[in-house]
């Protein structure tokens, strides 16, 4: 079943409150459901135990692969938002302004939301290990049910075009060989540079701080990020409603 008005209005808030009870975690607690342990740091020993491996060099390959998850959504994130345009990404409604066979959108429907979920799997990785896979998995199938919500959406106001594009572009998997012809459109680099600033720098933090071995000061350098983030998407939707 797709997703409902009122949910994708608020998309963005449902995500981030699934993202605070993954860290929060409150179960460990209070039921003594999983671990309060980062996940890269349960993973780095499981992984130091399973493959006799010393443990600096398992927590380097956590580290590698929680980077290379972030790296992946980051650029999924600027790379649809750049020929979709931050407008219609941010908007709180669904857009069907016309179909869109560029960039990305030619070998996978929805580069955005895959992209988003390499994101939250890297941001589980500073989690802890009991609240981690709760967030993940509420946040796919939240996504999920965006997507067919849209599906229908457009379906219903595209018609035959939209069908058509359908079965010939995959909804996530993306086609390595595609028959769908470009059109002429420019992709927003700057400007989806700017509205995808949180998967970027998220990034940067993992690839950066993952180093120090202190959560803390992760933690506190995504939250500065993630308020940038809301910054410029806020000055850039004022711009747009001034236009």
């Amino acid at each position: 079943m797709g997703a409902t008005r009122i949910e994708f209005r608020l998309r963005l808030l449902i995500v981030v409150a699934f993202v605070g009870l993954g860290f929060w975690a409150p179960w460990i607690e209070a039921w003594g459901v999983g671990r309060r342990i980062s996940l890269l740091e349960w993973l780095a020993l499981e992984l130091s135990r399973l493959a006799s491996l010393p443990f600096a060099i398992s927590t380097a390959a956590v580290i590698g692969l929680a980077s290379l998850l972030a790296l992946i959504g980051a650029l999924l994130r600027v790379w649809g938002a750049a020929w979709l345009g931050p407008e219609v990404v941010q908007h709180r409604r669904m857009q069907a302004r016309g179909l869109l066979a560029s960039g990305p959108y030619r070998f996978m429907r929805n580069p955005l939301y895959l992209g988003s979920w390499f994101t939250v799997a890297a941001l589980s990785f500073l989690m802890p290990a009991g609240g981690a896979p709760l967030a993940v998995a509420a946040v796919v199938l939240f996504q999920l049910r965006l997507i067919l919500g849209e599906e229908a959406f457009l379906s219903a106001q595209l018609g035959d075009s939209y069908l058509a594009y359908k079965q010939a572009v995959p909804r996530l998997l993306p086609r390595l060989k595609t028959t769908v012809q470009p059109e002429r459109r420019r992709p927003q680099w700057l400007h989806a540079l700017l509205a995808e600033i949180f998967p970027i720098g998220l990034f940067v933090i993992l690839a950066a701080l993952s180093w120090r071995y202190d959560l803390r000061l992760m933690a506190k350098a995504i939250l500065v990020c993630f308020g940038i983030a809301l910054v410029a998407r806020g000055l850039g939707q004022g711009r747009r409603g001034e236009a």
